[in-house]
Order: structure tokens, then sequence, then C-alpha cells
């Protein structure tokens, strides 16, 4: 009988179940888009129920594949958008209101009030997260904040916090598990990444109760069994990863030193600092890569909140494309960016501006101007915001040889050309592009004994393709420049 792992990868936009072998290929994929709300200018929510319901259908879809491959589920992974806030009531299981997305902007004065107050160094050092709404406890508190029926219920022990993670696992296990990873609990900005756990001084600043909050675990760990009413026969949860970790450890960059690159929604550079926490000086931010067997791993990682989105936007919003592998033909068939940039700043800057204000600006347009102009700078513009990050960590004294990349945008073959040759490092492609469902996938089967160390999970890394630095330097700084002047034009604001 085959046997098989499977990985949930709960994202930004849709909500996936992967059937995995036990060498890390993918064997099956379901997946289901869920909507995207945009109540005011900075604001973006999801509903916990659609997320609900979409897991589910696709989770049951990938049984009955490996039903008909007349294969045995193992375990489950669970990998997910980080920072993505629900809070729930424990007795009905009833979301409060809509999940609060990592995207979200709406704390930033609430944000610019605990800078005033000089909580900045305290809570960096603490959490290894800068003072923004991106992270979760803002998140939290707002809610608490301004739906009455979550304080009330906070206040009678009836209330839950979770993160993705979290909220799927508590309603797979019909209730009896409310857990989360150390990666997820490191993105919520009231962890302590030194002590591994939740920090009661930055929980009385935000006024949020400790009991609301979930146990954390290690990401290979036992997370209870899925409910029979669910999933037919009841299959055990072992691993659990925030997304970016998670394709850390799917990219297999276990060393110290070794760098991931995802481009997804946002796109997301994690570098691995080993069982030292490296605090950046240039804005960036420090975290937990994974925690095994108690024993935690560090990465500095560098967030960019609009990669894929803006593919997304060009698509649903300008309508200038049907689908997004159309980019790659059409930016190939422009000798240049004829001086046209774009800056996604459409929810803010993340890393390392961190300006909540910002907006998008198009610049270096005149009455010649056309969308396959625009396409190709939304598409430059995620190489640019790398090599922004990459600076960063060179200041911090971090100079990264290769990247290893992953995510839909780079598939594209233009683009991962391109950010090889803007950020003058070499880029390579792996095999299997399912990274991010991977890597929770190799921690659920870490746990239950399919692979006996990391060593043993590297084995099923394998390359797809290398991409060199071909672009000459006097051109490479000439994009550069034009690129800063927009960043300038965007800061602005």
């Amino acid at each position: 009988m085959k046997e098989f792992i499977i990985s949930i990868d709960a994202g930004t936009t849709s909500n996936r179940s992967i059937l995995f072998d036990l060498r890390g290929k993918p064997v099956y994929s379901s997946q289901k888009e869920f909507t995207q709300y945009f109540p005011k200018s900075g604001w973006v929510e999801h509903n916990p129920e659609e997320i609900w319901r979409t897991t589910v259908k696709t989770l049951k879809d990938v049984i009955q594949k490996a039903k008909r491959l007349n294969g045995k589920i193992l375990t489950i992974g669970i990998t997910n958008q980080r920072e993505t806030t629900v809070l729930w009531d424990k007795k009905t299981g009833k979301p409060v209101y809509n999940a609060i997305v990592w995207q979200d902007r709406r704390q930033e004065d609430y944000c610019k009030n605990l800078r005033k107050q000089n909580k900045e160094n305290m809570i960096f050092n603490k959490t290894g997260l800068l003072i923004d709404s991106y992270f979760s406890g803002t998140k939290i508190k707002w809610i608490l904040d301004n739906i009455p029926k979550a304080k009330q219920l906070m206040n009678k022990k009836q209330l839950m916090f979770g993160t993705i993670d979290s909220f799927l696992i508590w309603r797979l296990t019909r209730g009896s598990v409310h857990a989360t990873d150390a990666t997820n609990a490191s993105r919520t900005m009231i962890f302590n990444i030194t002590t591994n756990k939740w920090d009661d001084a930055i929980l009385k600043i935000l006024k949020i109760k400790k009991h609301i909050l979930p146990i954390v675990k290690d990401c290979a760990d036992n997370y209870g069994q899925t409910h029979s009413s669910i999933t037919g026969k009841s299959i055990p949860i072992n691993g659990v990863v925030g997304d970016q970790q998670s394709a850390t450890i799917g990219q297999c960059c276990f060393e110290p030193g070794s760098l991931k690159s995802t481009y997804g929604t946002g796109a997301f550079v994690l570098l691995n600092t080993g069982n030292k926490k490296i605090y950046s000086t240039n804005r960036l931010l420090t975290t937990i890569a994974y925690r095994i067997r108690g024993k935690t791993t560090y990465a500095m990682e560098g967030s960019i909140f609009v990669a894929g989105a803006g593919v997304q936007w060009l698509r649903d919003r300008m309508k200038f494309i049907k689908k997004a592998p159309e980019t790659e033909k059409i930016v190939n068939s422009l000798k240049g960016n004829n001086g046209i940039y774009l800056v996604p700043a459409f929810t803010g800057l993340g890393a390392p501006y961190w300006n909540a204000n910002s907006r998008g600006v198009l610049s270096g347009i005149t009455r010649d101007t056309n969308p396959k102009e625009i396409i190709r700078a939304t598409i430059e513009s995620v190489a640019y915001q790398t090599y922004d990050l990459f600076e960063a960590m060179k200041h911090d004294g971090l100079r990264p040889r290769i990247v290893k990349v992953d995510g839909g945008m780079v598939m594209n073959n233009w683009f991962s050309q391109f950010l090889s040759d803007v950020v003058n490092v070499k880029v390579l492609r792996p095999d299997v592009q399912e990274t991010t469902a991977a890597g929770a996938a190799f921690m659920a089967g870490l746990k239950i004994g399919v692979y006996k160390s990391l060593k043993d999970i590297s084995k099923n890394w394998h390359l797809n393709r290398k991409f060199s630095p071909k672009m000459k330097s006097i051109n490479r700084k000439k994009l550069i420049k034009g690129w800063s002047k927009a960043i300038e034009r965007a800061l602005i604001n």
C-alpha cells in the first residue's frame, strides 16, 4: 500500500490540500480561492467560515484521491498565512469578527502611539519585530476595542485567539486542541522569542488576557487528531509551520547562512542564522525559523507586502491580463522598461522602509506608455524590492551568495533571470515548486519517524534550474537608481 502525507496550505488568496509521497513529491493537489474583503483603504479581511469551508472541501478531495490510489494517509501538516488574526467563541465556535489579514493597516495610528511611548526597543528586543499593524497583537487589540462581544467573551473566559493554523486545528479536532507552533507565535508581537513564552509585559500593554492564547508547540509535534466526522477516519496532525518558515524548511535551508525567497502574494526573504538571534540595525526582523525537539533555530527576515498580489491587481483590477502566466510573454516582448517604475505600496511598504502611509507610485509615464510597460514595471518591482532587502542584510554584515526561490512568480523564467541580474547573485529554482506545503509535510513526517533528521529531509531537494547574473554593472546601477527615485516619491506620502 502506498503511503502519503497531506499538507494543508492555508494561503492568503486560496486554500489548498496537497498529497505528498514520502520523497516530498506532490501527487495530487486540490485548491479553492476565497473572497478578499477591502472594507476601507488599507483594510483587508477574510471570512473565517469561508476559509474553513474551502479547507474542508480541498481536504476531503485529497482524501478521496488517496483512496482511489489505494493509499494510506499517515499524517497531516498545516502551513498558513501568518499574522492573520481570528477571535472566536469557545462555546459556539463562531468567529466574533472577520479574520483581519496580515496586509491590514488599520492599527497604524495605535502603533504610532506605542512608538511615541518609546516601546519599540523593548518590543523589538523581546519579539524581534518592529511595532507595526502587520503583526497579530495589534489586530487582536482592534477587535477587543471595537467589537463589544469580543471583550465580553474575553472577560467570561470564553474567547479564543488564533492565527489561521490554530483556527483550523481547533475546528479539525472539534475543539479539543487549541494550539499553535513557535513560528506562528513569533509573528504575533506578543511572543518572547528568547524565553519561548507569551510575554506578560506586552500583553499588559495591549490589554490582552493570556487565557485567550493557544499553547505553543514545536513545528514537529502532536496537534491532536482530525475528527472522524470531518475526514472519515481520524488522522493525526503532526506538523505546523507558518508559511515562510515552512518554505525555508521545504527549501532545506538548514545551515546558518542559507537563504530562501518566496514569491507568493507577498515576497519574503529568510536567512537562517542558526541558534543565534541577530538583531538588524536596518529594520529587518528577527524571527524563529523553526523549533524542533525544543531547540530553536532563528532567522532574519525581510517582508515585501506586494509580489504576486501585483500580478493579481493587473488581472482583476486593471484587466490588463486574463491569466498570470501571460506576463512572461509580455515582458519578453519589450526591450527595456522605458524608464517606467511601479512602487506597489498598495497597503504601505514593508521592509526595510516600514512605511504604512505610503501608497503606490507609477513614475516615468508619457503619452506613449502602454499596459505592457506597466505590466513589466509591476514584475520588475518585485526584484527591486528584493534588492532593497539584500542591501539591508549586507549592511547588517550578512552577504547572500545564493538564493533559493519558490512561489508562483518564479515559474516566470524572465522574472527569475531579472531577479538574478538585479540582486547580482545566483538564483536556484527547485524541482518541486510546492516548497511551502512540503515544509509542513516534512515536519509532520519528522514527528512520526518517516524522516530521521533534517539531513534526511535534505535528500529530497533537487535543482530544477539555475539563473546566474548576466546584466552589465552599468545597466544594473542605472535601473536601481531609477527605482531609488521612485521609492523616494512613494515615501513622501
